[in-house]
């Protein structure tokens, strides 16, 4: 995003705060019974939103901030983690609760009420085209993905045995996991979403922490098959540090930058980049959310796997509501819901959620078996 930008401008001191306004429009709502649990998270989420981009005051909020906003519900959009529809009713309780803002006289006019502020929206239109992963493509993609691997070790397809792993490892993690593609990868836009990360990991506890939409850390339960697939990929790519991404990019420009930020020296050209990586332990950035896409892409057409609709992939998020509705269908709304961590850690609750993490697994083992 443009957090530089936002957080070099001189802002003004005097006003109220974005995050004790949106508190105060959130109890006028209850008063006028208004739909306060429905805005609530939303403009939570844009309270954020705002202090990431440096943004304190009511005050300060200009049609350029609405746009960014926008574009991050666009992404969300694109990553399939959202609807078109959905996307542009976010923005309309943002835009709302910015109404607000002017009759309280903390605004002169309402930024996100331009074509600016609304440029990167997406189409609001049913999503007759929602995807999920069904059975049969899950159990075609993860016998490629292993059969993949063989491949790779008999030396009858170029790819490294590592990238093979790698590969399998995403495809796990998605379809036992639900986890969100912004959990899993790097996002360009987001400096605090890098990727997983080793020290993200704890097998012997049977569990791993993502960065959650809830931008806090959340506790995730591995199944046994995630287990499994992380477990293998440690052994074969053998990080030299817990601070080391589990998925690295490819990208050899990107490697390079990491040790010349790392050391202030640039390796030379056609430098075994990869083994001054390992040798000064200077982890590489993890691969992208584009990346992570790619990948995908690549697996749904050498598996040979047909997809409906205008996706013609199988998409990280629609393994996320596979899982969901497999639960669903099988009578375990509750264990759906905390799966898939729709509801928000409290702080107050960090414990508890945390031994649940590894239940929930295990419930979702017992139920496949």
């Amino acid at each position: 995003m443009t957090a530089d930008r936002t957080r070099s401008r001189d802002r003004n001191s005097a006003g109220k705060t974005v995050e004790e306004t949106v508190e105060r429009y959130l109890e006028k709502k209850l008063e006028s019974g208004g739909s306060r649990a429905t805005m609530k998270p939303v403009l939570k989420d844009f309270a954020m939103f705002c202090e990431d981009e440096g943004i304190e005051l009511v005050a300060d909020l200009d049609s350029g901030d609405c746009r960014e906003y926008g574009l991050e519900l666009r992404e969300d959009y694109i990553d399939g983690e959202i609807a078109g529809s959905t996307a542009n009713t976010y923005f309309a309780y943002v835009r709302a609760f910015l109404s607000f803002c002017v009759r309280d006289e903390l605004l002169d006019t309402n930024p996100a009420q331009t074509e600016r502020a609304e440029e990167f929206l997406p189409e609001d239109k049913p999503t007759g085209e929602t995807q999920f992963w069904d059975p049969a493509q899950r159990d075609r993609l993860i016998a490629y993905a292993n059969e993949r691997i063989d491949m790779a070790r008999e030396e009858t397809i170029d790819v490294p045995l590592e990238r093979a792993y790698r590969d399998r490892t995403i495809v796990i993690l998605l379809a036992e996991l639900g986890l969100r593609g912004a959990e899993l990868f790097r996002d360009r836009n987001d400096a605090d979403r890098e990727g997983l990360w080793w020290d993200d990991v704890e097998l012997e506890r049977g569990r791993l922490e993502v960065y959650g939409k809830s931008r806090e850390l959340e506790p995730v339960g591995l199944t046994e098959a995630a287990h499994d697939a992380l477990s293998r990929l440690q052994r074969v790519q053998e990080p030299p540090t817990d601070d080391w991404p589990l998925f690295p990019t490819d990208h050899a420009a990107s490697k390079y930058a990491a040790v010349d930020e790392a050391t202030g020296e640039r390796p030379e050209p056609g430098s075994d980049i990869d083994a001054i990586l390992r040798d000064q332990e200077i982890a590489p950035p993890s691969i992208t959310k584009e990346a992570g896409r790619q990948i995908l892409k690549q697996l749904t057409d050498e598996a040979g796997i047909e997809v409906d609709g205008d996706a013609e992939y199988l998409q990280p998020h629609g393994a996320r509501r596979a899982l969901g509705a497999e639960l669903y269908e099988k009578g375990h709304s509750e264990l759906a819901q905390k799966a898939l961590r729709h509801e928000s850690i409290e702080t107050t609750h960090k414990a508890y959620s945390d031994i649940q993490a590894e239940n929930v697994a295990e419930s979702i083992d017992e139920i496949r078996e």
